[in-house]
C-alpha cells in the first residue's frame, strides 16, 4: 500500500493503474509512505522517483554502511522502531527513511504506533510540513515522544511489580504457590520491553547524527534546530532507559533473593523437624531392640514413662535452639 501526504496533512492512496496517474498524485506531495509494498509497487516508485527502494531483506542488514548512506539521488537511513509495546511480545521493526530533494519516502513492513500518532496530528503542526526535511524531523520527534511514552509504561509496570513483590508484610504469608516465580516472569517481560526501547533509541541516535550532517538539513535552519532538539531528547531518553533498566535489574535480583529466602525457610523447617524427631527416634530404636533382658518391659509404668521421655527429648532441643538464637 502506498499513501502520499501533502504539506497540509492531506492523505490519499496512490493510484497504481498507470504511471501517469501515479505521477499526478505524487505532484505536490512531500511524504510517500510505503507499507508492506509489493514488488510492483516498489518498481513503480523506483521509476517515478528514480531511486532504489530497499526490500524487506535489505532492511534487515545491520551493517552501518547499509543502514546510513547517500548516493547521487537520495539519502538512505534505516532505524529500528518499537512495535506492539503494550503487548506481551514487543519487538523492533526496521523502517527506511529516504530523503530526496523534494520528497520523503518511508518503507516499512509493520505499523509502529508513532506513525499513526504522527498522521493524526499532522494538521496541528505549526506551519505544516512544507518540505521533506521538516517532515522527517517532525516524524522523528513523534517517534522519540512515543519511545518516551513506552519508557513511562515500563516505569509504571515496574512500580506495580515492586508493590506486588515487597507488598504489605501481613499478606506475605498468604501468597499463593509460585507467586514470586510468576513475578520473575513479568520482570523478564519488562526487561525485554526496556531492552527493545534502548535498542530503538540507539538506532535513532545514530540516524539523527547522520541526518544532522546532511547538506539538505544544513540549509534549513528550522529543521536543523529541531533535529538538534530531538537528538538531545533521544540522549536523555537513553539515560532514562539505563536508569529504568537498573531498577528492573534490582527488582529481578530482589525477587530471586526472596525466592531463595523462602526456600531456605522451608529447608530450615525440615532441618528442625529432623533434629526434633531424632531423640524420640533414638529412644524408640532402643526399646525396639530384641534383648532377652530388658527390665522396663515388666514395669507397669514403663510404657507411659517411655512416651514422656520421647516427648521431653523432642521439646528440650527445640527450646535449647531457641535460647541459642538458632531458630
Amino acid at each position: 500500500m502506498i499513501t502520499v501526504f501533502r504539506p497540509n496533512g492531506e492523505a490519499r492512496a496512490l493510484p497504481t493503474q498507470t504511471d501517469s496517474a501515479a505521477a499526478d498524485a505524487l505532484a505536490g506531495a512531500v511524504w510517500v509512505d510505503l507499507v508492506e509494498p509489493t514488488r510492483e509497487e516498489e518498481k513503480l516508485i523506483e521509476r517515478l522517483l528514480e531511486l532504489d527502494v530497499p526490500t524487506r531483506d535489505e532492511l534487515k542488514d545491520i551493517e552501518p554502511s547499509s543502514r546510513l548512506y547517500t548516493d547521487a539521488a537520495a539519502t538512505y537511513m534505516t532505524a529500528s522502531l518499537m512495535v506492539k509495546a503494550e503487548s506481551d511480545l514487543p519487538h523492533l521493526t526496521d523502517v527506511a527513511f529516504i530523503l530526496t530533494a523534494g520528497k520523503l519516502l518511508t518503507v516499512r513492513y509493520a505499523e509502529p504506533r508513532s506513525f499513526l500518532l504522527f498522521k493524526s496530528g499532522m494538521h496541528r503542526i505549526p506551519g505544516g510540513c512544507s518540505s521533506p526535511t521538516v517532515m522527517i524531523t517532525r516524524l522523528l520527534e513523534t517517534i522519540a515522544d512515543r519511545t518516551a511514552e513506552i519508557l513511562e509504561i515500563a516505569v509504571s509496570r515496574a512500580d506495580t511489580l515492586s508493590l506486588e513483590v515487597f507488598g504489605d508484610k501481613r499478606h506475605l504469608s498468604r501468597r499463593p504457590p509460585r507467586y514470586l516465580e510468576d513475578r520473575v516472569v513479568q520482570v523478564f517481560a519488562l526487561h525485554r520491553l526496556v531492552a527493545k526501547a534502548r535498542d530503538s533509541l540507539m538506532s535513532l541516535s545514530r540516524m539523527l547524527t547522520f541526518l544532522h550532517a546532511q547538506p539538505a538539513l544544513q540549509g534549513d535552519r528550522t529543521s536543523l534546530e529541531l533535529c538538534r532538539t530531538v537528538q538531545r531528547d533521544v540522549q536523555s531518553l537513553l539515560e532514562h532507559a539505563n536508569f529504568v533498566a537498573g531498577n528492573i535489574t534490582f527488582l529481578l535480583d530482589a525477587s530471586l533473593g526472596l525466592i531463595n529466602l523462602e526456600q531456605n525457610a522451608i529447608i530450615k523447617i525440615f532441618s528442625i523437624a529432623s533434629v526434633v524427631l531424632l531423640p524420640p527416634t533414638l529412644i524408640a530404636s532402643i526399646y525396639g531392640m530384641n534383648f532377652d533382658f530388658m527390665p522396663e518391659l515388666h514395669v507397669a509404668s514403663a510404657y507411659p514413662l517411655t512416651l514422656g521421655a520421647m516427648v521431653l527429648s523432642a521439646i528440650l532441643p527445640f527450646y535449647f535452639f531457641r535460647w541459642k538464637g538458632w531458630l
